[in-house]
């Protein structure tokens, strides 16, 4: 599995699946949440109104993952996940690690090649960002480990500011 990390928008990625940094109602919100969502166009919230319908009453949990189409997005599918809120008390690693994990096996289900990532729950959530790319890297170890091959070969980390970045490529040296 290749890792890249990269400064930019989330938004104009054109991997397979792009990973939301959700909320659990899967309705909007700022950030990452907002910006996929305008840049999806209308679609993308009655297809999540849907999900909150049907399977997903209660919202998604944190630390889980779902997939929807991407609509006017460059990729394929977005994956959207519920971070830990380390301001609210949210502060189990686990929960951090599992939002990687589970993207990256929704991705896997899916059949993507490429994925990229936002730095969840970095940003307004609270979460430090060596905590992030931490989780992160945890999250990758265990999916490089899993004897079931993986269709996941590139994962890309697109990251909104330098200093992240920084703290990223550090975590992820020359892969």
């Amino acid at each position: 599995m290749r890792i890249d990390t990269v400064l930019g928008d989330i938004t104009e990625e054109t991997t397979d699946a792009i990973v939301n940094a959700a909320n659990s109602s899967l309705l909007g919100g700022g950030g990452v949440d907002g910006a996929i969502h305008r840049a999806a166009g209308p679609r993308l919230l009655d297809e999540c109104r849907r999900l909150r319908q049907t399977t997903l009453p209660d919202g998604l949990p944190v630390g889980q993952a779902v997939a929807t189409a991407a609509y006017d997005l460059p990729c394929r599918w977005v994956i959207h996940t519920v971070g830990p809120n380390y301001h609210a008390g949210e502060t189990d690693p686990k929960l951090l690690v599992s939002c990687f994990a589970e993207s990256l096996r929704v991705a896997a289900e899916l059949g993507a090649a490429s994925v990229a990532f936002p730095a969840v729950s970095a940003g307004v959530y609270g979460w430090a960002p060596e905590a992030v790319a931490e989780a992160a890297a945890i999250a990758i170890e265990a999916a490089e480990s899993d004897p079931a091959p993986s269709p996941v070969q590139l994962v890309r980390f697109v990251l909104f500011s330098q200093a992240v970045l920084n703290i990223f490529a550090k975590t992820f040296p020359g892969r």
